[in-house]
């Protein structure tokens, strides 16, 4: 299964499991919207590998 994590790696903002600003790479490394935008540029810092949005789950389904 897919881990949703809850916060970017770079600023730390919240990314509840339900957001639609969570992007990931192919390893599940997680980054809020403003960060891949402005300041990664679409590539992972850990991987160089393409930063995709995230699947969003039902906040009732994450329980």
């Amino acid at each position: 299964m897919l881990e949703l994590r809850a916060k970017c790696e770079c600023c730390n903002r919240d990314l509840p499991v339900d957001s639609q600003d969570a992007f990931i790479c192919s390893y599940e490394c997680t980054f809020c919207r403003d960060c891949v935008d402005n300041t990664l540029r679409g590539r992972c810092p850990n991987c160089s590998g393409e930063l995709l949005q995230r699947p969003r789950r039902l906040v009732a389904e994450a329980k």
